[in-house]
């Protein structure tokens, strides 16, 4: 409801379910698109990411999914209730079509798909970078990654070490980012509420959360959008070390179906801080993010990794995945026909 959560599931509508596995979730808050993806109902759809909504289904589903620098793609009233953290961005099977679908939401001819393109091709690439591995979350947010999922953003890195990239450690310094995106979040919850009209039927957890976005707006909420200045100069002193950033995408493989049913939101919320942790800042401060497939778990569901940028950096981005996926060769898996048949079925 209201874009507030990484899974995609509630009594209004039911579940949606991930085509990798049915029992578990495909993300959220844009699953469905995710889903429709994967599952290969229609080759590219379109998402909206407030603090990982197209990153953290692209994860889970295995495709890319780009969160685009603030104010590159056009946003109507509906991104303006989260004070800037939201931007719609593609979900697709490749890097090529995520891209091409980019420039068409930008409306910028084919610059990101000519970056796609370049990356891909042997001759040219992206350059040789200097890669940052980053499992750092912002202060007062749970860190602790599933095994399978550092296993999976460590694999990586080894990939692109022998793509010829200089891979180091590096952590960027959060600061006060979760202080800055929780009174817009919750805000915009509330305000997003209020546009429903007094009869909406939601969650209870949705009503708690809006009520927090009360409490939480006013000076609180000028002070967090303040904030933002700060947070952008002190995240992005690591790239004076690196270009890019290799972080997971998600702490965790994909949750079940039903995992939070019942559940109030202060319990939902902490639940998701520690599954969903590595995300949100890129909203705070309106820089690119793109989920890349990292593999899969020991129980074959998909994982993500994020290559995460500053402002503008989606040419440089999208290069970089184009041409991991060009030995990763992600677009060529698909989910379990006779799991698909099954949900088809009922």
């Amino acid at each position: 409801e209201l874009g507030q959560w990484p899974f995609t599931e509630g009594p209004g509508f039911g579940a949606a379910r991930n085509p990798y596995d049915l029992e578990r979730t495909p993300g959220g808050s844009s699953g469905g698109s995710a889903a429709a993806v994967a599952a290969g109902l229609v080759p590219a759809a379109i998402g909206s990411d407030g603090a990982g909504s197209v990153r953290i289904p692209a994860a889970w589903c295995g495709l890319v999914g780009i969160k685009p620098s603030r104010g590159l793609v056009p946003g109507g009233g509906w991104f303006d209730l989260f004070h800037g953290l939201s931007t719609n961005g593609p979900l697709a099977r490749d890097t090529a079509d995520a891209a091409l679908l980019l420039d068409v939401l930008a409306d910028t001819g084919t610059r990101h798909a000519d970056a796609a393109r370049s990356g891909a091709d042997p001759a040219r690439g992206p350059g040789r970078l200097r890669i940052g591995v980053s499992f750092a979350t912002p202060w007062f947010v749970p860190g602790k990654v599933h095994p399978d999922v550092r296993s999976a953003v460590l694999r990586v890195a080894d990939v692109l070490r022998g793509l010829g990239h200089e891979v180091i450690e590096a952590e960027p310094d959060h600061g006060l980012a979760g202080m800055a995106f929780l009174p817009r979040g919750t805000n915009g919850v509330r305000r997003g509420l209020a546009s429903l009209g007094p009869g909406a039927v939601v969650e209870g957890r949705t009503r708690e959360h809006a009520r927090l976005g009360g409490l939480l707006g006013g000076p609180l909420l000028r002070g967090a959008k303040a904030l933002e200045p700060l947070l952008a100069g002190r995240m992005a002193k690591v790239y004076e070390r690196v270009d890019v950033l290799l972080a997971p995408t998600t702490a965790r493989p994909a949750l079940r179906v039903g995992h939070f049913d019942g559940r109030s939101y202060w319990p939902t919320g902490t639940g998701i801080e520690a599954a969903c942790p590595f995300a949100f800042p890129w909203n705070v401060v309106g820089w690119p993010g793109i989920n890349v497939p990292a593999g899969t778990s020991a129980g074959g569901v998909p994982l993500g990794a994020q290559l995460l940028g500053r402002a503008g950096d989606e040419p440089g981005l999208l290069a970089l995945a184009a041409q991991l996926e060009t030995v990763e060769r992600w677009h060529e898996r698909r989910p379990d026909d006779a799991a698909l048949a099954a949900a088809a079925s009922g």
